[in-house]
Formats: structure tokens, sequence, C-alpha cells
């Protein structure tokens, strides 16, 4: 009898250490509890410590309650303006009421994470790529707003939606690149050009504060010169006086006149035509006779045309860069004498 007894109490103490290790539950101090009778939601959430639940007829589920970090996938789209890009971003929420992150959704990270691509494609294509590039903060704002529209049914609460990068073509880049440039040197000219009007301004005053007294310059003339020569080298350039060009000018101004002036044309004295001289005819060696041909008819002899004297023509002057546009014309060249129709050809040589 006793020994049956013995026997008894281990296995009922056995029976009630199992029971004990099926039904005795820890949650931890970031989840909750969340507990089902039957397949029915229990309405008291189990909180962090130890839990006792009924093996075989309850159910318990941990909701991890702490913020939860998860990076959206990259999305391909073309911004409003026609550009394609690559936008990736990363999301923080956490579950704020366990019980509808149980019943109101399947799994709710996978849940958020589709919404958030979903979103996050729909920003592109309603923003331009100056707003993804410069404006982070207001499409961030709206994509939390999107996405937290509908995770607020699931006991799920948004955080913050920040977008990590903006992918562009390398043609976009080298784009930019120039557009930047072109603006730097806009603005460096705009500069320098504010620089110069203002140091002009500033060369007057002085300018005129010299005007005033003529030592002044030529004591500034001396400074520079010292400063120049301060540092040892070997050629020391000295301003030229500009009073000296000027009168130097004046003074070249009148020898250009004279130069400038047309000059008078002198007509030679007319000369007596010359006498075309005739050199003797040279012997011409014999030839065989030529077969007799019949005589031709007596043409009417022609008067001789009268011999025109002809003028002597002046040497023309080579043209000059200072010559007026009135210069005389060239006198056209003598007439050549007409030989008569009787004259002999002249002999060759």
């Amino acid at each position: 009898m006793v020994q049956e007894l013995v026997i008894a109490i281990v296995a009922a103490a056995s029976a009630g250490g199992l029971y004990m290790a099926a039904a005795a539950k820890v949650v931890k101090q970031y989840e909750r509890g969340v507990v089902l009778r039957l397949g029915r939601l229990r309405k008291d959430i189990r909180g962090p410590g130890f839990t006792m639940v009924i093996p075989g007829i309850e159910r318990l589920r941990k909701v991890n309650m702490q913020i939860v970090t998860m990076p959206v996938p990259a999305q391909d789209g073309i911004t409003r303006d026609n550009v394609t890009v690559r936008v990736d971003a990363v999301i923080y929420f956490k579950v704020v009421d366990a019980a509808s992150a149980v019943i109101q959704v399947e799994d709710y990270r996978f849940a958020v994470s589709q919404m958030a691509q979903t979103s996050l494609r729909s920003i592109i294509g309603k923003s331009d790529l100056d707003d993804l590039l410069s404006n982070r903060e207001k499409l961030n704002q709206g994509l939390e707003l999107m996405i937290d529209s509908p995770a607020v049914g699931w006991g799920v609460q948004i955080d913050r939606v920040e977008i990590k990068d903006v992918s562009l073509p390398e043609t976009m880049k080298r784009s930019m690149a120039r557009q930047a440039e072109a603006d730097r040197e806009r603005r460096a000219r705009v500069i320098n050009a504010d620089a110069e009007l203002q140091a002009s301004k500033k060369l007057a005053e002085a300018a005129g504060e010299m005007s005033a007294q003529p030592a002044a310059l030529q004591l500034r003339l001396l400074q520079t010169v010292v400063a120049v020569a301060a540092e040892k080298n070997s050629t020391l350039v000295l301003p030229f006086p500009v009073e000296l060009l000027r009168f130097l000018e004046r003074a070249q101004q009148p020898a250009q006149q004279q130069e400038l002036a047309p000059p008078q044309t002198v007509q030679p004295p007319q000369q007596q035509p010359a006498q075309p001289q005739r050199h003797a005819q040279a012997p011409r060696p014999a030839q065989a006779p030529r077969p007799t041909q019949a005589p031709r008819p007596a043409q009417p002899q022609r008067p001789a045309q009268a011999q025109r004297p002809a003028q002597a023509q002046p040497r023309p002057q080579p043209p000059s860069s200072a010559a007026p546009a009135s210069a005389p014309a060239p006198t056209p060249p003598a007439a050549v004498p007409a030989r008569s129709s009787r004259s002999k050809p002249l002999a060759r040589h």
C-alpha cells in the first residue's frame, strides 16, 4: 500500500510539473501577451512578467512593442518632369495596440513594408526632381502620412519615414554638374564686376584728392617704385608720364597734316615723237626658185595716214596712302604712228 501511494504521489507530482511547465509563460519587458481562449480573444492583455495559461485551451501570442527599423527596397520611378530615378527609404514604426496587430492583419511587418513601397512609388510620380533632391522634408511628411493612414487600423504607429538616397542617370549627373558650374561662374562674374565698380569709385575719389596736390601723385609714384624694388627683381619698371605722351602727340599732328596734303601735279613739256630707226637688212640666203604664179591684179593704193605727234607721257608716281581721293586721272597713252602701206617691214636681226 505504501509503495502504491508513493507511486501515485510521484505520478501526481510529475503531472503537476508538466502542467506547470506548459502553463507557465514569461513575457519580457518590451513585449505584450495576447491570449486566445479556444480561438476567442481575451480582453486582458498580459503584461511583462510571469503569467499562466491553460494548456490546450489558451494560446499566448507575444507582440514586440519596440520601434522597428525597416529599410524600404529601392524603387525605380519617373518623376513628374520625366526623369528616371531610383529612390530608397527607411521607415520607423512601432506597435501601439497588440490585439489589433494580431487580429486585424496577418503579418503587420510585411503589410507595412508593402505599403511603404507603394507609397514611395506614388511620391516619386507626384514630385519633381528638384523636390527629391532639395525638398526632402516635405516629401518625408507626405510619405509618412500616406503610410500611417492604413496602419492605424492595424495597431501600428509610423514614427518617421526618411528618403535615404536618390540615384540619377550619369547623363543627368553631368548635366547638373554643368548647370552648377555655370551658376557659380555667373556669381563669380557678378562679384568681380561689383568689386571693379567699388574699386573704380575709390580710385576716382583718390584721383580727385591727388589732383588737388600734384606732389601726392609723385609721392605715390615713388612709393610704388620702392614696393617693386623691395622684391629684389632684376628688372625695375618705371611708369611713363602721360603728359609727355600727350605733348608728343600734339607735336606730331602738324607733320601728319603736311604729309596728308594733296601734291601739285606738274605737266612736263611736250616732245617730238621719236622716228623709228630702220636697220639695214641682212642678206638673205639663196633659196630655191619657186614656181611662177599668175600675177595678181593691182590693188588701189591707200593714202598714207597723217602721223600724229605722240605726247610724252609723264612717269606715273606710286600711289600713297596720304594722297587725297580727288587726285588727277593719269594721261592716256600716246597713239603709235601708223605705218604707211608702202613702208617696208623691218628686218630681223
